[in-house]
């Protein structure tokens, strides 16, 4: 039996499927801007499993395989039978039986794991503690929209180095051939065998202005993620000084980019002036949400692997 082509980390995708996925999200892009209609995923329906709140993620694939012409079912970890305890194999079992892909938002990777080897469609990785590459993609698109493209790029990522978010950027890093200066503090840093499999693609400071000295592109997040909130104390403590303001930003190149997945916290992580400046790409980045993800849809159910 064929392994079904998930998409669960960067690594799923050859250089040449991202072309492809890059270049279709690109058109798809213009094609919703022209307001033309495509129907590719006509008659295939799309299962949404979310264990952790949201809101991009589930409103971005909806509207992505609506717009093909196919039809999501979302099924929140509260109103499933997971939450009454239900195998999650189980789920996962009958989940493949009803739609032709699933998306799935959770906690640890291992749970992710355990419903894929029991699905018998193709599973997107929405999010889990360790990664969101589903985001990454559409970063990685959005700096090649205005940057021309990724490789070489010298990106700056400010805050958490164990979040998924910077590990995402890590993974990303070595597959796509940029550097990524990582400043965190201390108590912050990537897991050892993610940082060294990067090698020289990585460097880690903990001071955020050498990080963003002539970067391309800089990069934030929230200091603490979900699951995290009874450390908001000591996190913001920890953090304090690694705000990405007006002052840090003039270190960055002339023409640098800024970039947040988003829920922000203005004033923490990154400054109201910053994020609704000139220079700031954050919410073009959320709407390439639905353009990457109508690609990696396509690729995922039409095109194949």
């Amino acid at each position: 039996m064929n392994t079904p082509p998930h998409f669960l980390k960067l690594a799923d995708r050859s250089p040449q499927q991202y072309r492809a996925l890059f270049d279709r999200t690109r058109e798809l892009k213009e094609r919703r801007r022209r307001h033309l209609v495509d129907a590719t995923l006509t008659g295939r329906t799309l299962g949404m499993i979310f264990e952790k709140a949201s809101t991009r993620t589930r409103l971005s694939f909806e509207a992505a395989i609506s717009q093909l012409g196919g039809h999501a079912v979302v099924l929140p970890y509260s109103e499933s039978q997971l939450a009454r305890g239900e195998p999650l194999t189980d789920t996962a079992r009958v989940v493949s039986s009803y739609v032709d892909a699933i998306v799935m938002r959770t906690f640890g990777e291992a749970r992710l794991h355990a419903f894929v080897d029991a699905a018998t469609v193709p599973v997107i990785n929405g999010l889990t503690d360790e990664g969101h590459p589903i985001q990454l993609v559409a970063d990685l698109f959005t700096i090649e929209e205005k940057l021309g493209g990724v490789q070489g790029k010298k990106v700056a990522f400010i805050g958490d180095g164990c979040s998924n978010m910077a590990r995402s950027f890590i993974e990303a890093a070595r597959l796509f051939d940029f550097e990524l200066r990582l400043a965190r503090p201390s108590a912050f840093k990537p897991p050892r065998e993610e940082a060294e499999a990067a090698h020289a693609h990585l460097q880690e400071t903990e001071s955020p202005a050498e990080a963003v000295q002539g970067a391309d592109v800089i990069v934030t997040d929230v200091w603490t993620s979900m699951g995290q909130e009874a450390e908001t104390a000591r996190r913001n403590q920890a953090f304090n000084g690694f705000c990405v303001d007006g002052a840090l930003l003039r270190l960055a190149s002339p023409r640098a980019i800024v970039m947040h997945c988003l829920p922000a916290h203005r004033g923490e992580e990154i400054s109201a002036e910053v994020i609704d400046g000139s220079q700031s790409v954050v919410f073009e980045e959320a709407e390439n949400r639905l353009h990457v993800q109508k690609a990696l849809l396509e690729q995922i159910l039409f095109y194949g692997s």
